[in-house]
């Protein structure tokens, strides 16, 4: 019996070892997935064509070259960006503020860019807030997820949250809160998308950042530590400023 067992045996395990280099070998290939939101000039979402394009965006796929790693870029709302980079094992999300809170949440590459935290304002409001301490009597307008909604809300502020940083302008001038609190280039890409230049202006820089590439905790350290060496590599072959020259 024990003779006409063991074939069986050995023809069984051999297809099982056939099938479980198949399932390794397919996850050696699976591409990276970067998720990102509309956050102009860092991660710019084509709305016809979804096609990302920006300062991050550009460097992160540079990286990605480099690195001759397979992946995609797919944009989403912050929220679900963020979201999934926390739950998939084989995701990233940019550009992402690296904040104390955020800390041990994710693995970092970076800094990408930097990014001010500005106060923005109608252009006729006399009231100017030279300061934290002065804004604090008023109320703000931010969006859910972002960094600085994160900031204003653990220092006690009075928060009025979209969806979306872009629904904020239209917000702000319908008085729903008294100023509006966005990163400086996001929120003037945004002004100059809906030809507001002249109804709305920054007025209070309150905080300076920088953001990143975000990954899941349980993508190998060994590929975080490769990425962020070549992102200081692009750094030191002018890779990097050429990306933002192109923005300027």
């Amino acid at each position: 019996m024990g003779f006409v067992v063991m074939p069986y045996l050995d023809k069984k395990m051999k297809y099982i070892l056939f099938l479980f280099s198949l399932i390794i070998g397919a996850d050696q290939t699976k591409a990276l997935t970067l998720t990102t939101e509309d956050y102009p000039p860092f991660n710019i979402v084509d709305t016809k064509t979804q096609k990302v394009s920006g300062i991050s965006t550009e460097k992160v796929s540079e990286v990605m070259h480099r690195a001759k790693e397979n992946y995609t870029i797919t944009p989403y709302p912050w929220l679900r960006a963020y979201q999934l980079a926390q739950k998939e094992f084989d995701t990233c999300v940019f550009s992402t503020t690296r904040t104390p809170e955020r800390e041990a949440l994710f693995k970092w590459v970076g800094p990408l860019v930097k990014n001010n935290w500005y106060i923005f304002a109608k252009t006729d409001d006399i009231r100017r807030p030279k300061d934290l301490k002065e804004l604090k009597t008023y109320s703000i307008g931010a969006y859910r997820g972002d960094a600085i909604a994160e900031f204003l809300i653990k220092n006690g502020f009075k928060t009025d949250l979209a969806k979306a940083d872009e629904d904020n302008p239209q917000k702000l001038i319908g008085n729903r809160f008294d100023f509006w609190a966005s990163g400086e280039l996001l929120g003037l890409a945004i002004i100059k998308r809906k030809k507001m230049e002249n109804k709305i202006t920054p007025i209070l820089l309150f905080n300076q950042t920088e953001m990143y590439l975000a990954c899941n905790l349980k993508l190998s350290q060994e590929k975080i530590d490769l990425y962020n060496k070549i992102l200081q590599d692009m750094d030191k072959d002018g890779t990097n400023l050429a990306i933002e020259n192109k923005y300027r």
